[in-house]
C-alpha cells in the first residue's frame, strides 16, 4: 500500500515555516508498514490543490491533505478537496455550537467565516480536533481514502494521534508487527556514536539501527519487524543494553519525546532536591527551560541573570579580584557563580554558565568557548569546559550550553 502526503501552505513553499508535520506522519505510517514515497508541498491555491489530489489519486491508496483549514480567505483546502473529489461540504452543527460557546467564553467576536472550521467532506466522517477548532475529514471512495488535517503542529499531532491513527490501524493495518525503541544521546559526534553502536550491536542482525541528529540530541532508533510483542521487547532490550555498555555516559533516556530537562526535573522531584542557576551568555535560557516543565516550582525557586561583570559582583557577591585575575570566561568565575547562587537561595544545586556566544571573541576566547560550573550541597564544585562550534551561531551555542549544563546535573542525579 502507498500513501501520499500533500502539504498545503504558501509559507511552506517560501521556506518561511519549517514543516514538522510530514516527518511525524511518515513515521506513523511506517509503523503500520505503509509507505509514503510521494510527499509534495504546494501553495494555498485552489487549482494547485485540485491538481495535486488528482495526481495523488493515480498513484496512492491513501491521500493526506494537510493545512489550510482556518477561517481566513486563503484557507481553501477543504473547498478545493471537495471540488477535486466531486463532493460538497457538510456543517457539523454540534461542533459549530461548541465553537460559538468557545468564542463567547473567551469574549472574542465570532465571524461568519468561522463556520468553515465546523465543516467536513460530505459523505465522509468528521475527525475530532483535541487541540483546536477546525475539524478534519476522513473520506472513503473508489477504494481510496482521503484524510484532511489541520496545519498547526499542535493540532496536527493531536488529531493524528487521537483521531487518525486508530482508524489507520483498523483500516490499513497489515498485521505485521513493527516494534521500535528510541534512545537519546548528547555529547558524542554522530559518526563516532554510530560506529560504536554498530560494533556493539553486530550480533543483533534482525535489528535495524538508525540515527537522527537534532539540535539538542542525537536520537537512535532500534527497529525490529514481525516478532511477537514479548520477543520484540526482549530483543530490543538486549540491543539497548549492549549499546549502553559502551555509551551510557552520553545517554539520557528512551522515547521520541524524551528531553533532558524533563528527566532532570523528574529526578529532582523524586529526590526532593532543588536547583538554581546563574547565567551569563545564556541570559536566562536555562531557567526558562526549567520553568517550561510542569511542576518546576517544586524544584526551582528562582535564579540569577548576571550578564555583565558588575552584575556578577553585585547580585552574586563574587569578589572583584576573581574576575580581574581570571576573567569572565574562566573556570574560577563559573565556580564562583555556581557556589554563590546555590548559597544565596539555599538550593541543593547551583548551575552556572559563562562564556562566549559570539560572533565576536571575548577576552581572547573564540565564540563557542563556554565554562559550566555545578555547585552541589556538601560536595566539591565541578567545572566543565566546552568548545562548541563557532560556526553554529550564537543561538545554537546558547542552546547547547544549556543542554550540556542539564547533562551535568542529570549525570549527578543518576549516580
Amino acid at each position: 500500500m502507498n500513501a501520499e502526503i500533500i502539504s498545503v501552505g504558501t509559507e511552506l513553499v517560501l521556506g518561511q515555516v519549517v514543516n514538522t508535520n510530514v516527518p511525524l506522519l511518515a513515521k506513523t505510517l511506517a509503523k503500520l508498514d505503509i509507505a509514503a514515497p510521494y510527499q509534495v508541498t504546494i501553495k494555498d491555491e485552489r487549482q494547485q490543490i485540485e491538481d495535486a489530489i488528482e495526481a495523488a489519486w493515480r498513484r496512492a491508496d491513501l491521500i493526506f491533505v494537510c493545512g489550510g483549514l482556518g477561517p481566513t480567505a486563503d484557507d481553501v483546502t477543504l473547498k478545493s478537496t471537495a471540488a477535486a473529489l466531486n463532493t460538497s461540504l457538510t456543517t457539523d452543527q454540534k461542533h459549530w455550537q461548541w465553537i460559538k460557546q468557545v468564542f463567547k467564553r473567551r469574549q472574542i467576536k465570532l465571524l461568519n467565516e468561522n463556520i468553515q472550521q465546523a465543516r467536513y467532506l460530505t459523505g465522509g466522517q468528521p475527525l475530532a480536533n483535541p487541540a483546536g477548532l477546525a475539524l478534519g475529514s476522513w473520506y472513503s471512495t473508489d477504494g481510496r481514502v482521503v484524510v484532511v488535517l489541520p496545519g498547526p503542529p499542535a493540532e496536527f499531532k493531536a488529531m493524528l494521534e487521537k483521531s487518525v491513527e486508530p482508524r489507520l490501524v483498523a483500516t490499513f493495518g497489515s498485521g505485521q508487527r513493527i516494534a521500535s525503541r528510541t534512545m537519546n544521546f548528547l555529547g558524542r559526534p554522530e559518526s563516532t556514536l554510530m560506529e560504536e553502536i554498530g560494533e556493539a550491536t553486530k550480533k543483533f542482525s534482525q535489528v535495524t539501527v538508525t540515527s537522527y541528529v537534532q539540535p539538542s540530541r542525537i536520537q537512535v532508533r532500534l527497529t525490529v519487524p514481525d516478532l511477537s510483542a514479548s520477543k520484540a521487547e526482549r530483543v530490543l532490550g538486549a540491543t539497548a543494553d549492549a549499546i549502553l555498555k559502551v555509551d551510557r555516559q552520553y545517554f539520557f533516556g528512551f522515547g521520541d519525546n524524551c528531553s533532558l530537562v524533563n528527566q532532570v526535573v523528574s529526578l529532582l522531584k523524586k529526590q526532593g532536591k532543588t536547583i538554581t542557576g546563574a547565567e551569563s551568555l545564556t541570559g536566562g535560557m536555562f531557567q526558562s527551560t526549567i520553568c517550561s516543565v510542569p511542576g518546576a516550582s517544586n524544584v526551582f525557586n528562582g535564579g540569577f541573570v548576571t550578564y555583565a561583570a558588575g552584575a556578577k559582583e553585585k547580585l552574586l557577591g563574587i569578589a572583584p579580584e576573581v574576575i580581574d585575575q581570571h576573567g569572565v570566561v574562566s573556570a574560577e568565575t563559573a565556580r564562583a557563580m555556581a557556589e554563590k547562587s546555590r548559597e544565596k537561595l539555599d538550593a541543593d544545586f547551583g548551575l552556572a554558565f559563562t562564556g562566549v556566544a559570539g560572533p565576536d571573541a571575548l577576552e581572547g576566547q573564540v565564540a563557542g568557548t563556554v565554562w559550566l560550573g555545578l555547585a552541589i550541597r556538601g560536595q566539591q564544585t565541578q567545572t566543565k569546559l566546552l568548545h562548541l562550534a563557532e560556526y553554529s551561531g550564537r543561538q545554537e551555542i546558547r542552546n547547547l550550553s544549556v543542554q550540556y549544563g542539564l547533562q551535568m546535573i542529570y549525570q549527578q542525579l543518576r549516580e
